[in-house]
């Protein structure tokens, strides 16, 4: 039991530190209440509100690893190389490909609540 409470309190430790250091998660967290409160403001559906919930999961969580990695690669070797550039730019493409998915389903989730408003 000491072992996983051990290892939580790491994980709270990595996500205040994220949470303290990381302007692309503070980003990541605004837009995520921002979805939130849109979707009650126009009250998306139980589904709805799953799946905005199921991407600001993953979303955050794509985020935490892409500066993991960052954060690895920093620790082993801090020199510019190329292969050192890929990698980085290839965690960070997870965090862009995610985000242009969740930015169109959000837009199919929302934009007809939105349409509904204005009619």
């Amino acid at each position: 039991m000491k072992e996983h409470t051990v290892s939580f309190k790491n994980a709270i430790a990595g996500l205040v530190w994220v949470i303290k250091t990381q302007r692309n998660f503070k980003i990541q967290l605004f837009l995520s209440l921002l979805s939130i409160v849109g979707g009650f403001y126009f009250k998306i559906t139980y589904e709805e509100f799953l799946v905005i919930g199921v991407l600001i999961t993953v979303g955050l969580v794509v985020e935490v690893v892409n500066t993991a990695i960052e954060e690895a690669i920093d620790a082993i070797h801090k020199d510019w190389q190329e292969a050192i550039k890929i990698a980085k730019d290839v965690a960070a493409s997870a965090m862009l490909i995610f985000s242009v998915g969740a930015f169109v389903i959000a837009c199919i989730i929302f934009i007809p609540h939105i349409i509904r408003l204005l009619l």
